[in-house]
C-alpha cells in the first residue's frame, strides 16, 4: 500500500488539497455563503419558529456551496480514478439530486403550514455538506474493481 502511496505522490497530494479545500469551505462558511438556517440549526430549532430568510438569496448560496462542493469533490474522484466517463456520471448524479433535494427543500419551507423542521434539517445537510463524495467514492471503487474481474 505504501508502495502505491509512493507511486502516485501527485495523485495523493491533490487529494489531500481538495479535502483541505473543502473543510475551509465549512470553516469560512458563515462568510462565503448567506444561509440564515446555519445559527437556527445549531440551536434546539423544534421550539423555534423558523428564521426569516430571502427565497433567492437563500437558493442562489445553496447552489453557489453545492456547486463548490461538487466540483471539489468531482475533483477527489478524478484524481482517485482518473476516469473521465466516471466523472460524467457523478456530475449527472450530483445534478440530478440537486434537483431533487432543492425541490424538497423549498417545497417543505413553501408548502407546509407547520414547518417539518428535521426534514428541512436533512435535506438541507445533503445541499450544503459534501456527503455524495462520501458515498461516491467506495461505489466507484467497487465498481472498478468489479470491472477487472
Amino acid at each position: 500500500m505504501l508502495k502505491i502511496l509512493f507511486n502516485h505522490k501527485a495523485r495523493a497530494l491533490s487529494v489531500l488539497v481538495l479535502i483541505l479545500l473543502l473543510a475551509l469551505t465549512r470553516a469560512y462558511e458563515t462568510t462565503l455563503f448567506y444561509d440564515p438556517f446555519l445559527e437556527y440549526f445549531k440551536e434546539d430549532f423544534n421550539a423555534l419558529p423558523l428564521p426569516e430568510y430571502r427565497a433567492l438569496p437563500l437558493f442562489l448560496s445553496l447552489l453557489f456551496r453545492y456547486a463548490l462542493n461538487m466540483l471539489l469533490s468531482l475533483g477527489i474522484i478524478y484524481a482517485l480514478f482518473q476516469e473521465i466517463e466516471m466523472i460524467k456520471f457523478a456530475t449527472f448524479l450530483y445534478l440530478f439530486f440537486f434537483l431533487m433535494l432543492i425541490v424538497a427543500f423549498f417545497s417543505v419551507l413553501f408548502l407546509y403550514d407547520e414547518p417539518h423542521n428535521f426534514l428541512l434539517f436533512y435535506i438541507r445537510r445533503f445541499l450544503i455538506q459534501p456527503v455524495f463524495v462520501i458515498l461516491f467514492v467506495p461505489a466507484f471503487y467497487f465498481q472498478k474493481k468489479q470491472n477487472k474481474k
